[in-house]
């Protein structure tokens, strides 16, 4: 089975967005029974409740997932809707594999695998403690100004490498200010505020996020024309989305004198340097960090045809370069890994993979087609809201590219706001559950990781309100600016 690319900004799949879509449209032409549908949207609807019933039930979302994959693998096996036998690769060559493996979108298994692995090791040397801490003197103490700064910090990232690695250095870096302020009831509020932030700032450019790649390639957007479209939401829904954490949780500037020079006296006495054990280590991972980033952001642009290893294989090859400072104590940081949010985005790519075959998606795509015909500018509204529903609950990629496909069909013109409706709705829609996006997955996880107390239902509690100003402000702009 072809690979559908994942959720991570910039990320390029082996196979051509070309190809997708013409494997998209293949796969809706195939003929499956309404009842077969019918019982896999029953069992992607039953995943989802389950996963928000985590906590009483007991298990890692590892485990939940990796049921359902397995539920699915058999039943899809056995109604005959998987395609067995040998696998071609882009340059042709065939192989024999699993139908799962193609079925999971390793670049985002790698780049989550490679990014955890170079921050984990890179920390030793003191160079995030030191970031952070320069950050926090910056602040002042105050908890708003620092919101701010890391908000920005959050967006830049995701529009410049992707959502999935903006989160774990961001992360990184909130844990140790706030800790280092003793302000750790404020970093729930934080961490929810930054996971919500990647995919606003996935938004900014035509290469930021997939969708923006599929659905501007179709219509013919260009990337001068996708950033000067993008930018005033972007700027707009950030400030919002900050102002709007700061009333939520509580994140408020220091009111008085007393405060302000208490909270400075504070942040005068952090030693940025205190954590560095090693000026040698430090200065290896600075610079390994700048040729890091310098790398997931420049990879399509690299010469000699390594563009074609991907960002997985970056981030990948970087923390195997910073791994040699500790060769002899590798152990420590493979034990390190969250093995539990690997096992759980295999999982899913999986359960999305039947799910496409099954026809669940393209169920969907047809419901929000249908739509369609309904008078301006109801048709915006309701195609914008269901495409952010609808990718809410599953990869937005597989779903973004059938809806590509649709418009294309039914001669859609390049200005139309219909493609600006489905690149918002897409990208949104990964901030109403903590499974929408890669990014709001890692959220959790540092959130868990730190002990903080998060369900699946929980994060919904707190980001709906976000999501739905952030999806009104959406339409409203689509509709004025187009």
């Amino acid at each position: 089975m072809h690979q559908f690319l994942s959720e991570t900004g910039g990320l390029i799949s082996p196979v051509s967005i070309s190809s997708m879509l013409s494997l998209a449209q293949a796969d809706a032409e195939q003929s499956v029974s309404g009842w077969v549908t019918g019982l896999f949207a029953v069992l992607l609807v039953a995943m989802i409740a389950s996963l928000a019933l985590e906590e009483k039930l007991h298990a890692k979302k590892s485990i939940i997932v990796g049921t359902f994959a397995g539920i699915c693998l058999i039943l899809a096996t056995i109604l005959k809707l998987l395609h067995f036998g040998m696998v071609e690769l882009p340059d042709h060559h065939l192989i024999s594999l699993p139908v799962y493996i193609p079925s999971i979108d390793w670049g985002v298994i790698t780049i989550i695998l490679g990014a955890s692995l170079f921050v984990e090791v890179t920390s030793r040397s003191g160079v995030f403690t030191w970031m952070a801490i320069s950050l926090t003197r910056r602040s002042g103490g105050d908890p708003w100004r620092l919101l701010v700064f890391y908000g920005l910090l959050t967006v830049l990232f995701s529009a410049v490498l992707n959502n999935v690695t903006a989160m774990i250095i961001i992360g990184s870096l909130t844990t140790v200010s706030l800790k280092k302020l003793h302000r750790t009831e404020l970093m729930l509020g934080f961490l929810i505020t930054e996971g919500l932030l990647t995919n606003i700032g996935g938004l900014l450019t035509l290469i930021s996020s997939v969708p923006n790649i599929i659905v501007g390639k179709t219509a013919g957007i260009s990337f001068a024309s996708f950033f000067f479209m993008a930018f005033p939401y972007v700027i707009v829904a950030t400030a919002v989305t900050l102002f709007m954490a700061r009333w939520k949780f509580g994140i408020s500037r220091l009111k008085t004198e007393q405060e302000k020079e208490e909270a400075q006296r504070m942040v005068d006495s952090f030693e940025p340097n205190e954590s560095i054990s090693s000026p040698r280590f430090f200065w290896f991972s600075v610079v390994s960090l700048v040729l890091f980033i310098g790398g997931l952001a420049g990879q399509s642009a690299l010469p000699w045809g390594l563009d074609k290893l991907e960002m997985g294989f970056v981030a990948l090859f970087f923390a195997g370069v910073v791994l040699l400072a500790y060769r002899s104590e590798v152990d420590k940081f493979y034990s390190a890994m969250d093995w539990d949010l690997l096992a759980f985005f295999a999982s899913l790519f999986v359960v999305i993979n039947v799910m496409e075959h099954a026809q669940v998606l393209a169920l969907i795509g047809k419901g929000i087609a249908g739509l369609l015909a309904l008078p301006d500018p109801a048709d915006s509204v309701i195609l914008l809201s269901s495409s952010a529903a609808a990718s809410s609950v599953t990869d937005n990629i597989p779903l973004a590219a059938m809806l590509a496909q649709i418009l294309d069909s039914m001669g859609t013109q390049p200005d139309s706001p219909y493609w600006w409706c489905v690149i918002f709705g897409a990208n949104l829609g990964g901030n109403i559950t903590p499974i929408g996006s890669a990014s709001t997955v890692v959220a959790m996880t540092i959130i868990h990781r730190q002990k903080l107390p998060l369900t699946f239902g929980g994060f919904v509690k707190q980001a709906v309100p976000f999501a739905i100003v952030q999806i009104v402000l959406a339409t409203v702009y689509v509709l004025m600016a187009t």
